[in-house]
C-alpha cells in the first residue's frame, strides 16, 4: 500500500503530469441548428435512458421544433397546454423565418409562467433534470426551456422528532418550495430574503439561504455566503452533509449548527437575527449562529408562561449534566471515594458487587456500550418489533445479568437513569454528545477518581469556551458576559422584558418597545404617556 502511495506521487510530481480538477467547469457546449443532431446529442448523453422523451413537432409553417423533458419530472397537463398545444396551433402561418419563430414562441406562444433562453447545450440537460421542458427550433442556435415540473410531495404534518404539547403542528417536508412558502406565511414582509444556489457537482442540490435583512448581521451572511460557496463535493443529499461542510469545528464532539424540523423553531431563528438554510429534499433545516443554551430550549418555553420556561430550562441543563457525569461518578465513588457514601448505603452496594468479576469502571462501559446497542436495535428494527426487542433486551437481559453475577443492581439503575436523563435533551445533537463523552469521563474516573472527572469536565469547559458559531462564542451570552442575553438563557424572562435583541448575533434592533408590560386599570398611565 505504501508503495502504491509513493508511485502515484512520483508520477504526478513527473514532467508532463496534468491534475485533472474535478471540479473545473466544463466548456459550453453549442446548440445544432438541425434538431436530428440535438436529438441524437440528448439520447446519447442520457444513454437512451427510457424516461427521456423528445419529440419533433412542427409549426404550422413547415419549421422542425425539438421538445424533451423526461417523463415523471413534468407535469403533463402544463406541458400538453402551454407548449406542445401552442407549438401545434396551426393559426399561426406566418412563422416562416427561425428568428422569428424563436421570438414569437418566446414572448407570446408559449405560455408557461417563465421562459428562458440560452446557448449551451448543457444548461439544457441540466434544466431537464430539474423538471423544465426544452424547446428548439429548426435553423437556430439557441434553445428555450420551461419550468413545468410536478410538485409530488409530503403533506406538512407535525414534525415526528421534535413534539411539543404547545405551538405550531407544522413541520417542514422534503420539497425546498414548500418550505420557503411556509416561511412567508409566518413572516409576511419583503426583508425576509431568500437567496438559492445549487451544491453537488452530480445531484445539483438546491439550498436556500434565508435570513431577514434588517436583524441578520451582513458579516454573518457573507461567512455562510463563502462556507457555502467553498463547497466542492458530488453530491449533497442531507443537511447533515451540509452540516459538516461548514460547522466551524469539525472536530469537536459538540455541534456548532442546529438542525431542526419544526417550523415555530425556525421562524423563532430568523426572528433573533440568525440565518436559515434549507435543503431540497431534506426536512431538517439549519440554523445558524447558534450557542450551547440554544439546544437546551425547547419551542414550548416561549409559548408557556416564563415561569415554566424557566423552570425547565434549569431541569434540563441539570438533566444534561447528568447524562454526561452519572456513570462517572458511580465509579469514582464505589472505586475510590466510599466514605463520600452513607454507611448503610456503602455496605448494600458493596454486597451487590460481592461477586462481580469487573472493575466498576469496566462494568460500567460494558452496560453504557450495550445500551448504545440497545438503542441502535430499536431505532432499527421494524415498528412492530421494536418495542417487543426494547422490552426484551431492557428486562429480562438486565435481569438476567443482575441474577448471573456480571452487573451490580446499582449499575443497572445508573444507567436507566442516564438514559432518560439524555432523552429529556431537547437538543438531540447535543444529546450525541453527551452519549460519545461519557465513556471518556468514566475511564478517568476509573483511574484518577473525582480527579479525573474534575480535569476531563475543565477540559471541557475550555473547549466549549473556544469554540465559535458563526463567529458567536459559544458560550454566549455567558462567555462573554452580555446583560441583555441572560433574560434567554437559563431563564426565560418575559416577553414584556426581552426588550432587545441578542447582542452579538443580530443587529440593535428593538423587539419590545417600553412600557410593555401588562398593568390593571387602576395602574395604567394616562392616555398619551408612557411607563418608565
Amino acid at each position: 500500500m505504501l508503495m502504491k502511495i509513493l508511485e502515484k506521487i512520483i508520477s504526478r510530481m513527473a514532467p508532463g503530469h496534468k491534475s485533472q480538477d474535478p471540479h473545473q467547469k466544463r466548456e459550453p457546449v453549442p446548440i445544432c441548428p438541425d434538431p436530428r443532431n440535438n436529438e441524437a446529442y440528448i439520447l446519447k448523453a442520457y444513454g437512451n435512458s427510457g424516461d427521456v422523451v423528445v419529440r419533433r413537432l412542427k409549426l404550422a409553417s413547415g419549421l422542425e421544433v425539438l421538445v424533451a423533458h423526461i417523463d415523471g419530472l413534468v407535469d403533463h397537463r402544463i406541458l400538453s397546454a402551454n407548449i406542445v398545444a401552442r407549438i401545434t396551433d396551426e393559426s399561426d402561418v406566418g412563422l416562416r423565418s427561425p428568428g422569428e419563430a424563436h421570438r414569437v414562441l418566446k414572448d407570446r406562444l408559449l405560455t408557461a409562467c417563465q421562459v428562458w433562453e440560452t446557448d449551451d447545450m448543457t444548461e439544457l440537460l441540466r434544466a431537464m433534470t430539474w423538471g423544465s421542458c426544452i424547446v428548439i427550433i429548426e435553423g437556430r442556435s439557441t434553445g428555450l426551456y420551461s419550468n413545468v415540473v410536478e410538485h409530488k410531495e409530503r403533506a406538512v404534518e407535525e414534525p415526528g422528532t421534535e413534539a411539543s404539547i404547545r405551538g405550531s403542528k407544522e413541520g417542514f417536508n422534503e420539497n425546498l418550495r414548500t418550505n420557503t412558502s411556509l416561511l412567508r406565511r409566518r413572516v409576511r414582509d419583503p426583508r425576509l430574503w431568500i437567496e438559492e444556489r445549487s451544491l453537488g457537482n452530480l445531484s445539483r442540490t438546491r439550498v436556500a439561504l434565508i435570513y431577514i435583512k434588517t436583524l441578520v448581521r451582513e458579516e454573518v451572511v457573507q461567512e455562510i455566503r463563502s462556507r457555502l460557496d467553498g463547497v466542492e463535493i458530488d453530491s449533497i443529499q442531507e443537511s447533515g452533509q451540509l452540516e459538516e461542510l461548514i460547522e466551524d469545528a469539525p472536530y469537536s464532539p459538540f455541534p456548532t449548527v442546529l438542525r431542526s424540523e419544526r417550523l415555530d423553531r425556525a421562524v423563532g431563528a430568523l426572528f433573533e437575527g440568525r440565518a436559515v438554510l434549507i435543503i431540497d429534499g431534506t426536512p431538517f433545516v439549519l440554523l445558524a449562529p447558534i450557542t450551547f443554551f440554544t439546544f437546551l430550549s425547547a419551542a414550548e418555553d416561549y409559548f408557556e408562561r416564563w415561569h415554566a420556561g424557566t423552570v425547565l430550562r434549569g431541569f434540563r441543563l441539570a438533566v444534561f449534566i447528568t447524562s454526561l457525569i452519572l456513570p462517572s461518578l458511580y465509579v469514582a465513588i464505589t472505586t475510590f471515594h466510599q466514605e463520600l457514601l452513607p454507611t448503610i448505603l456503602l455496605v448494600r452496594l458493596a454486597a451487590q458487587r460481592e461477586g462481580v468479576p469487573f472493575p466498576a469502571a469496566v462494568e460500567a462501559v460494558l452496560m453504557e456500550a450495550f445500551f448504545e446497542v440497545l438503542r441502535e436495535a430499536g431505532v432499527r428494527l421494524p415498528r412492530i418489533v421494536g418495542p417487543a426487542i426494547s422490552i426484551v433486551g431492557v428486562l429480562i437481559l438486565g435481569e438476567t445479568a443482575v441474577q448471573a453475577g456480571l452487573v451490580s443492581s446499582a449499575l443497572i439503575i445508573v444507567v436507566a437513569m442516564t438514559a432518560i436523563a439524555s432523552f429529556a435533551t431537547p437538543g438531540f445533537s447535543l444529546a450525541i454528545s453527551a452519549r460519545l463523552l461519557r465513556f471518556p469521563l468514566v475511564l478517568l474516573a476509573g483511574t484518577l477518581g473525582l480527579f479525573g472527572i474534575y480535569w476531563g469536565l475543565f477540559a471541557l469547559l475550555i473547549h466549549l469556551v473556544s469554540l465559535r458559531s458563526l463567529g458567536v462564542p459559544y458560550l454566549e451570552p455567558m462567555a462573554p458576559t452580555v446583560l441583555s442575553g441572560l433574560k434567554d438563557t437559563l431563564v426565560r424572562a418575559p416577553w414584556w422584558k426581552m426588550d432587545a435583541q441578542p447582542e452579538l448575533i443580530a443587529q440593535d434592533e428593538e423587539r419590545v418597545p417600553p412600557g410593555a408590560r401588562p398593568e390593571p386599570p387602576g395602574k395604567r398611565p394616562p392616555e398619551g404617556e408612557k411607563k418608565t
